[in-house]
Order: C-alpha cells, then sequence, then structure tokens
C-alpha cells in the first residue's frame, strides 16, 4: 500500500537522511560496535547536516518544525539502516521536548544551540538500580541549599550516559509526596561529584554507550532547576506519548527492513534443490509477518498524523509501542529462523537485527507497563 502521510519535502529530507547515514555513519559503525561507542564527530556531523533540533526554534540553530513527520522520517531511515548507536531520537524526540517547553528564556540560551550543533549531547536520568517505572521508588535527593541543591544518588541504564555533557536528573526535592516530590535538575559535563561508571556490556546495542551515573554532593545551581518545583512527574508523563510513538516507528520500520532482507534471502538460498520461497511452509511464513506489518503500519502511520496535529493520547502511543515492538521482536525471530545457521552469524544483518531490537519492549516503557495504561484507559 502506498503511503499517503509525507509530502515531497518529508521525502527530500529523507534522501538527505539517507545519504548522511552512507557518509558519516555507516563506513564507521564496525569499529563504533567494537568500541563501545560511536565518535563526537558523527554528532557535530549530524549538527551540520541539519539532523539535530529539528523541532527547535531556529533563533537557537533548530529546524523549527513541529510535524514529527520529519522526527518519523529519521526514526525509520536509522532503523532501517540498523545503526542504534547514535541515539539522535533520544535526543531529538526525548530530551529535545524538555529543553524546548520547559526550559527558561536564560536555559535556551545556555543549552540550545549546542544541543543543535552537536557540541551538547544529552541523556536523561530517570532509571536507578531499584526503580525503574516506579516513579515512586526513585531515591535520588537534592537538598535545598538555597542557592544551590545537593544532589545526591545513582543512575543506571542511562543512554549516552558517557558521552553526555548535559544530564536531565529525575530527583527527589520533597521527601514526602511520592511521585509528586520529584523535580528536573539539569547536570553539566565536569560538575564536581558526577561521577560515570561502567560502559555497560549489553546484549545489543554495542556502540550506543549505556552507564551508570553517580551523583556525590553534586552543587547543582538553582538556575538548573528544569520546569516546575515538584512538578517532574506532570513534565515526564506529558512527552512520554512522543517517547512512545517514536520507538514504535523505529519498531516497525525495523521489522520491515528484516522482512524485506529476509525475502530476498528466501528466494535465493536453495534447499532440497530448490529456493526456500517454493516451500509452502516458508510462504506462509512470509506471507503472515508481511500481513502484520502492513497493518501495523496503517495504524501507526494514523498515530504520525495525530500525533503532528497534536491529537495522540497516552492509550494509542501505548498501543503503538507495545503491538509494534512486540511485532518488531517476532518478526526478527522468525526471520532469523528462516536463515537457518547463517541467521546465527553476526556477518548476516538478522543477528544484529535479533540483539540490537530485544531492548525496544522494555525501555520506554515495557510491555507490560503499556497494557497496564491501555487498560486503566478502557476500565477506570
Amino acid at each position: 500500500m502506498k503511503r499517503q502521510i509525507f509530502t515531497e519535502d518529508h521525502e527530500a529530507f529523507r534522501q538527505t537522511v539517507r545519504t548522511f547515514l552512507a557518509k558519516e555513519v555507516e563506513p564507521h559503525y564496525e569499529q563504533w560496535e567494537k568500541d563501545g561507542i560511536v565518535s563526537r564527530e558523527a554528532w557535530l556531523a549530524a549538527g551540520r547536516q541539519g539532523l539535530l533540533g529539528l523541532d527547535v526554534p531556529e533563533e537557537y540553530g533548530g529546524g523549527g518544525t513541529a510535524d514529527f513527520r520529519y522526527a518519523a522520517v529519521l526514526a525509520e531511515e536509522f532503523s532501517r539502516a540498523g545503526v542504534a548507536g547514535l541515539a539522535l531520537g533520544l535526543h531529538n524526540d526525548i530530551i529535545g521536548p524538555y529543553l524546548t517547553s520547559l526550559a527558561t528564556d536564560e536555559q535556551k540560551r545556555r543549552w540550545l544551540p549546542g544541543f543543535c550543533s552537536g557540541e551538547i549531547v544529552t541523556a536523561i536520568a530517570m532509571t536507578e538500580p531499584g526503580a525503574g517505572s516506579d516513579l515512586q521508588g526513585i531515591r535520588t535527593t537534592a537538598e535545598d541549599k538555597g542557592d544551590h541543591w545537593v544532589l545526591n544518588g545513582s543512575k543506571t541504564f542511562i543512554s549516552n550516559g558517557i558521552l553526555a555533557d548535559l544530564v536531565i536528573v529525575v530527583a527527589r526535592t520533597k521527601p514526602e509526596g511520592g511521585a509528586k516530590g520529584l523535580s528536573l535538575l539539569v547536570v553539566e559535563r565536569d560538575t564536581p561529584g558526577f561521577e560515570r561508571g561502567r560502559n555497560l556490556d549489553k546484549i545489543g546495542q554495542k556502540s550506543q554507550d549505556t552507564a551508570e551515573l553517580f551523583f556525590n554532593d553534586v552543587r547543582v545551581p538553582k538556575e538548573n532547576l528544569l520546569g516546575e518545583l515538584h512538578g517532574a512527574f506532570l513534565h515526564l508523563m506529558t512527552n512520554l506519548a512522543q517517547e512512545r510513538l517514536a520507538i514504535a516507528v523505529g519498531a516497525i520500520a525495523g521489522a520491515e527492513e528484516i522482512l524485506e532482507q529476509t525475502t530476498r534471502y528466501v528466494k535465493e538460498r536453495e534447499a532440497f534443490g530448490r529456493p526456500l520461497a517454493r516451500l509452502q511452509h516458508v510462504r506462509f511464513e512470509i506471507a503472515e509477518l508481511a500481513t502484520e506489518c502492513a497493518v501495523t503500519r496503517a495504524f501507526l502511520d494514523r498515530c504520525i498524523e495525530d500525533h503532528s496535529a497534536g491529537q495522540l493520547d497516552a492509550a494509542h502511543a501505548s498501543m503503538a509501542k507495545w503491538w509494534a515492538t512486540e511485532l518488531q521482536k517476532r518478526v526478527t525471530d522468525r526471520c532469523l529462523q528462516l536463515h537457518g545457521g547463517y541467521g546465527y552469524m553476526n556477518e548476516f544483518p538478522v543477528a544484529r537485527a535479533y540483539t540490537d531490537g530485544r531492548i525496544q519492549t522494555i525501555y520506554g516503557g515495557t510491555t507490560e507497563i503499556m497494557k497496564e495504561i491501555i487498560g486503566r484507559s478502557i476500565l477506570d
């Protein structure tokens, strides 16, 4: 089915992204995977190409467009290329909205130009060793000392944790109040007491630096409070729909790409003297996966349109996230099986897709959390 949601301008942007990937990412990606981190030059190159801060006002060096379809194009092309390490989506779609919607004018002048140029790499630190999706369990504290906060605690599984120059930290600023006693504090690189732990050894997305962060009596200036004091819970909930949609967009694109590669493979690979594609079981597998992808694509495109119009709600964003990521997991698993022993070899893209994509049903809210959100929206 021909997609209807993109204009000529979006498709021209798609070509820009593909050129960037071919020139600045794909030739270096194997080395980044070995290093466990991408080059900072790649971030600067993305900034020069206009791929950072798509919705940041032009006065700060951004793209000046609130049209999420451009972000969707970026997510699709990165997913199809299988280059999860360069986390532009995290930077643009998840952290960007906090800075554009919550930052003061002074904060915007201080942070957004570097955000758009690639000189400032960002991260958001929510998850702790003992607190994941449950924000009420956050133990990192920020004590009010008059003209500054004193931040203590630790975070884990923080994407961009090693490279980040700017970390939005979710901290407890009021001992009581549960999730409503939390605030967002921005910690900058080289702040005394701010330390990075291990670059965590993951089963996939090897070049995406994911780290432990430690805060030991870190003095955070009062002017680094982002948004309302004790208002983190509402701020986080407001931006989650876009985060989950962005993950879903990448998931369906990744599923479609690996299915296309597998379709070509079964046409060429022979077993029992004929191509695998001639076997009924293989044809049925491909038919089932193609149908599921097509149906999911139609739903995701509608979600993209709704979000671009400011109409996507939390329940439908959660539907998109859990369904598309679970589909990606299922498609990749079946496609690996159709590759046989070759699918288990890292030289075949399906092997990396299998390990890189497994996190999709976990981060941004697990499948189980998505179902809980959907269920509450229907039954409460």
